[in-house]
């Protein structure tokens, strides 16, 4: 179907259309067309109206207070959400047979379904085409039917005088819209817009103000032309009836002057307001006036509030518009206006906490510290606005949620991840009808407190679409030059959020525009070593599962050494989401034991890991050799942590060509180019003849061709293999290297290195070669990570191969 065009309107004639029914949706004639396409099924359940008839195309609500009713409902709403829907004979009847039911209805589908508090169920159908009853199949747990199509018999096209029919039944509603006090003018619209025939018909039936035989013997019409022609009867009849209904209260009419009258009115409402037993709405808005006195904002909104108060004052409370002008007055006296909570200036206790829930992380906790140092020296400090990026797993998210606690404030999180419309973090305009405020200040609202720790999750997940772009509206709330008069569209009003703590997390910096990554202060969060991750086991995921799966340690324990075989035998990941479930797979088998009163081992072995997660499908990397001539270990850095890789390369007769394999990307095949080239300038320093290098092709690839692999990294790597190659000379055992170089030999940092150097202890690599610029990021590294490796920092190439090319040949050296 296609999409409908909605209509807000209470009724065509000259009593009003249910309040709970002014949606109706405008069927063109291809929806039209496409509903008296679908085939019914050969059998439908049967809901009874007492008095009431549904048309085709048409919407109503109706309450369901008979048990069989709901329970056909409730049955239907779970399945197809189809049903057959008839009028009853006499409304009376309680429990009605086929004899009680007529035999035309309509096959109607369930839009909403609303459990009231009063046990009974209201149901919004919308008909789709008739039917007829052939025969009931059961009566239990309520009427099911046989049906067969009613098909309706259509007029031609091009039937001149069917066409004036329908002119004349469009003519007679709008004179009825327009002599009707109780409707609304924008129906005439809506009645001039309705292309489909039969809709046109059915719509201004279902609204007219006739009994339930009448609408039952116009539904049972099978020719649309005589349809339309009784419709246009009883419209001459109604339209007589308002006319002179009319004419009598115009000249009984009292001349109440505007105030006379909104004085009648509120006295009225004041009446049946206390006899419900309920506060009138003047108390109710003196209520909000005198709960806006004690808010800590400035005179400027204050007035602003009386005078949004005022206006509410005036509307009439059955406006819809009364709803959102008082959601609105409520919202700004929830908002916590200056409201702050209370900062903890215990260095040492947040610090305690910090460390408490997360294992390293030392530089997220270092900024923490550090702005409650400040905060403490100076109260009126802006709060920072942070991006922690990293890997997936390493504790981003959790980690605000102990920054709160240390600094004893309030914690808000929102998922920023496929967030496509502005208006969800700006907020909707009033004019709307179901506006709202954005997500920033439904949180500070739910925190209380306009200095909360506020998480936005995977900022770099924000997404564009027709309906805004979220990241540039963060634009605004992230700069703290700006923020201190946030607007929301729905409060419409400068609100201050320069003292909330804004964490962003993202993964991939780069997916992050620009103009917003520049309002924020970046830490990055590596992956997790094979050290740390077994720290993080022991002392927070093993504990933690164990009370989740109701066990404690005396039940189970397990030792560091298990510990480490599911991390390097059944992980590889930059986090620990992956160990986690792991280690809870080996907690369920041991709580089924325990549930069963089984024998089990209580300290957990290397035999039940296997026996529960099955043989390692991962192993540590492993050194190859340097018997070899041009193989070399090389260091890569992924999204899951370091690695190391080999760099191999192959003589073959030829005429000087190259070619790369192993699924390698632009800038790593770059990189192979690069170092054949400065060999071919150097040959005279290498030892090397330009006859030599035309006499043979060289085929250089790294292994792992399924795995995609790109980045700078493994240019020095990739020239000293082909060095090692054409000298046949081999190359340092135990040594790695990683380092971009230029045509003209220099070699240039690059990122990853922590990750990188841990791999390499992994593998049992002993020296390591780096450039020189990239010392700093070793000295940043914890030392107990760099023992028993030396570290070799170069500046040109020429140290590399003096540093990695010994002078002895390879067994079985050619002779080139």
């Amino acid at each position: 179907m296609s999409k409908h065009k909605i209509l807000t309107i209470d009724n065509l004639s000259q009593q009003e259309f249910d309040s709970e029914a002014e949606l109706i949706p405008l069927l063109t004639p291809e929806d039209e067309e496409e509903m008296m396409k679908e085939e019914l099924p050969e059998s439908l359940p049967i809901l009874p109206l007492r008095n009431m008839v549904l048309f085709p195309g048409v919407v109503i609500p109706i309450t369901a207070g008979r048990d069989k009713s709901i329970k056909l409902i409730d049955d239907a709403n779970a399945g197809g959400k189809i049903i057959g829907v008839v009028a009853q004979k006499d409304e009376e009847i309680e429990d009605p047979t086929k004899e009680d039911i007529n035999s035309i209805g309509t096959v109607a589908r369930i839009l909403r379904v609303l459990k009231m508090p009063d046990g009974t169920t209201t149901v919004i159908l919308q008909g789709k085409k008739r039917f007829e009853i052939e025969s009931i199949t059961s009566e239990e747990p309520y009427l099911s039917a046989l049906i067969k199509d009613f098909a309706e018999d259509r007029p031609d096209s091009d039937d001149s005088e069917f066409l004036a029919i329908l002119e004349s039944i469009k003519e007679l509603a709008i004179q009825i819209i327009k002599v009707s006090p109780n409707i609304p003018s924008e129906a005439t619209f809506a009645i001039k817009n309705i292309e489909s025939q039969s809709f046109l018909i059915n719509f201004v039936t279902s609204n007219m103000n006739l009994s339930v035989k009448e609408k039952q013997d116009l539904l049972a019409i099978n020719s649309l032309r005589d349809r339309a022609l009784e419709t246009l009867k009883y419209m001459n009849i109604e339209l007589q009836k308002l006319e002179l209904k009319n004419d009598i209260q115009s000249k009984v009419r009292f001349d109440l002057d505007q105030q006379q009258r909104e004085y009648f009115l509120h006295q009225q409402m004041k009446t049946i307001q206390e006899e419900l037993g309920g506060s009138t709405q003047e108390e109710e808005m003196d209520e909000m006036l005198v709960k806006s006195k004690s808010k800590k904002w400035d005179e400027k909104t204050q007035a602003i509030f009386e005078k949004e108060l005022t206006k509410m004052r005036r509307m009439n409370p059955q406006a819809p518009d009364f709803g959102i002008q008082r959601n609105y007055m409520e919202l700004l006296l929830d908002l916590p206006w200056n409201e702050y909570s209370k900062d903890n200036f215990d260095l040492k206790n947040a610090q305690k906490i910090l460390d408490r829930d997360h294992f390293g992380l030392e530089e997220v906790k270092k900024r923490m510290i550090e702005h409650l140092a400040v905060l403490k020296l100076r109260n009126d400090m802006k709060s920072p606005i942070i991006c922690l990026t990293g890997p997936p797993g390493v504790g981003k998210t959790s980690i605000g949620r102990s920054v709160a606690e240390a600094l004893g404030r309030e914690y808000v999180r929102i998922s920023l991840g496929g967030l496509r419309d502005e208006a969800e973090i700006r907020g909707h305009r009033k004019t709307y009808i179901g506006a709202m405020p954005g997500r920033i200040i439904q949180s500070l609202k739910k925190a209380g407190t306009s200095n909360p720790v506020f998480v936005l999750d995977e900022i770099d997940k924000l997404s564009n679409s027709n309906h805004g772009d979220p990241s540039s509206a963060l634009l605004e709330v992230l700069d703290p030059e700006q923020n201190s008069a946030f607007y929301d569209n729905f409060v419409e009003l400068g609100y201050d959020l320069s003292k909330v703590m804004f964490i962003a997390t993202s993964n991939n910096m780069s997916a992050i525009q620009p103009a917003l990554r520049d309002r924020m202060e970046i830490i990055k969060m590596s992956g997790y070593t094979i050290e740390e991750k077994v720290e993080i086991a022991k002392q927070h995921l093993f504990p933690r599962q164990l009370k989740e799966h109701g066990l404690t340690s005396k039940d189970l324990t397990i030792g560091k050494k298990q510990l480490e075989k599911i991390v390097e035998g059944y992980t590889r990941e930059s986090g620990v989401r992956g160990l986690e479930a792991k280690i809870a797979q080996v907690i369920r088998n041991a709580a089924k034991s325990v549930a069963m009163e089984e024998e089990y081992n209580k300290k957990v072995t290397d035999e039940d890991i296997v026996k529960v997660l099955g043989v390692p499908r991962l192993e540590r990397d492993k050194y190859e050799s340097n018997d070899v001539a041009g193989v070399v270990t090389g260091l890569a850095w992924t999204s899951v942590g370091g690695d190391i890789l080999f760099i191999e390369s192959l003589l073959s007769p030829g005429k000087g060509g190259m070619s790369i394999t192993g699924n390698l990307g632009t800038v790593m095949k770059e990189s192979a180019t690069i170092a054949l080239e400065y060999i071919k300038a150097n040959v005279d320093q290498l030892g090397l003849t330009s006859e030599l290098l035309s006499k043979y092709n060289i085929h250089l690839h790294v292994p792992e061709g399924a795995t995609p692999k790109d980045g700078p990294s493994a240019g020095i790597a990739m020239l000293t293999s082909l060095v090692s190659l054409f000298t046949q000379k081999r190359v340092k055992k135990n040594i790695a290297m990683t380092g971009e170089i230029t045509l003209r030999g220099k070699v240039l940092p690059v990122g990853g290195i922590k990750e990188k150097i841990l791999a390499a202890k992994r593998a049992n690599i002993k020296e390591i070669i780096l450039c020189h610029e990239n010392k700093s990021d070793v000295d940043e590294i914890k030392p107990e990570y760099l023992t028993g490796v030396t570290f070799h920092y170069v500046k040109e190439m020429s140290e590399v191969l003096a540093i990695a090319i010994t002078d002895q040949k390879v067994k079985n050296a050619k002779k080139l």
